[in-house]
């Protein structure tokens, strides 16, 4: 994280390593309607990108709406779902589609597990947080908040839906996010009111009215200390977890609106990453969590960013773009690594999450709905692939050892120094013959 010092000397042009579009679309549970078609698709577009946007659209059929918003759900090192959820449409109702996840393909399960019907009015899916554990997840929609139950068996998942009285009927809630530890849930509105509470005892640790004009963007610091949260006029607040009280505001000039936040998560220094919006010029800003200080800044995406996200090792930082476009950044050079254009074509990127096991990233739009991208950056060790080298070591190792024991020739077996004086040679004993001349 060295390199972060020395950000603002950085060029605020860049070359991406890879320009790959290789995404993947979350199947629809019906066939598109044929009166459904895209409608940002530019006129000077060829056929085969028409065609391309038109299967990627998101319209769902008599069962369901279309695809809202999408989160990752890690249940095991073996195991990764999606939970997707759709808009009411027509007569059908919002409903919660649970899909598996398959590394090898980089691909859902065509049908889902399981489909969770919302009967609640007014209740479209609007976001998600996913509890560490994997085994719940929290769901917002325009009344509030609802709590859900994944109770996951070897061939079967059952959800189970959850009253939240605190957060059941708070409005519709712009920012949701647990703490990494899974023992801090907090939850930021449209109204500008701040909440988080003790999970799952839902104790209130802080409640604000007047956090904000209104939630922008919030995210919880890797050692679940701090809490930062931005707002739709431009400014950014730090809060204190644990005391329940706003700790500073990031400064700022005044032409200058702080959009989008994340804390790095790679364990090593801490650092505060922040998109920054003067006038037509879109930066991403570093802060030093221990002073607080604006330390560098860099243009990347070179436009409006819509949404911020970091992996969950914390080595790359995702940037979608209110048209559509998505950027992955190397967190250790600051340098894009992947770069997909028209991703969401001409619309904004409301969400992106990174895969928890894989280099896979679940982006969503209101018109485009969810897609799957596989990104095209090195591929990360594996457990199995490092213990495979240090057993090779080994084996190499006692190799070495054996032919230097073969070939040795002292005592131990062990090479003569070059100062060590050489072995004497072996002596023969002999019984002495007689001879003519001796006098015996």
């Amino acid at each position: 994280m060295g390199q972060l010092s020395i950000l603002s000397s950085f060029p605020s042009t860049l070359t991406p390593q890879s320009l790959d579009q290789r995404a993947y679309f979350i199947p629809p549970p019906l066939q598109v309607s044929s009166d459904k078609t895209p409608l940002s698709c530019s006129i000077n577009s060829s056929e085969e990108e028409k065609e391309k946007w038109r299967k990627s659209l998101m319209e769902g059929g008599d069962t369901a709406g279309p695809a809202t918003c999408a989160a990752w759900i890690r249940q095991s090192e073996k195991r990764t779902l999606v939970v997707v959820g759709r808009a009411r449409y027509r007569s059908c109702p919002p409903v919660l589609d649970i899909f598996e996840f398959n590394a090898k393909t980089t691909s859902l399960s065509p049908d889902p597990l399981v489909r969770f019907e919302i009967r609640e009015e007014g209740a479209d899916p609007l976001g998600f947080a996913v509890h560490p554990s994997g085994d719940e997840f929290v769901c917002s929609t325009a009344n509030g908040c609802r709590l859900y139950d994944l109770d996951s068996q070897d061939f079967t998942i059952k959800l189970i839906a959850k009253d939240l009285p605190p957060l059941q009927s708070i409005g519709p809630q712009k920012c949701l996010a647990f703490s990494t530890d899974g023992l801090k849930f907090a939850v930021g509105g449209e109204d500008g009111h701040l909440r988080i509470f003790q999970w799952p005892t839902l104790n209130v640790i802080l409640d604000e009215p007047k956090a904000h004009k209104s939630f922008r963007d919030m995210d919880i610091s890797l050692d679940s200390e701090f809490l930062v949260s931005t707002s739709t006029d431009g400014s950014a607040r730090i809060w204190k977890i644990n005391d329940g009280v706003p700790l500073v505001s990031l400064t700022r000039t005044a032409d200058e609106k702080i959009e989008c936040c994340r804390f790095s998560r790679d364990g090593t220094k801490p650092f505060l990453f922040c998109t920054v919006q003067k006038g037509s010029k879109a930066t991403t800003a570093v802060w030093d969590i221990s002073t607080w200080n604006r330390i560098g800044y860099k243009r990347l995406l070179g436009k409006p960013t819509s949404v911020l996200s970091t992996s969950l090792d914390g080595k790359y930082l995702g940037l979608g773009s209110k048209d559509g476009d998505m950027c992955i950044v190397e967190v250790k050079t600051m340098g894009i690594s992947h770069l997909s254009k028209k991703l969401h074509l001409g619309t904004s990127i409301t969400s992106l999450e990174f895969c928890p096991k894989e280099r896979v990233v679940l982006s969503a739009s209101n018109q485009w709905g969810v897609m799957m991208t596989k990104l095209n950056v090195p591929a990360d060790w594996k457990e199995w692939q490092i213990y495979l080298v240090l057993l090779g070591l080994f084996l190499a190792s006692l190799l070495v050892f054996y032919v230097i024991y073969e070939n040795s020739d002292s005592f131990w077996n062990f090479p003569l120094g070059k100062n060590q004086p050489a072995r004497p040679s072996t002596m023969t004993f002999t019984e002495p013959q007689s001879s003519d001349d001796s006098p015996w």
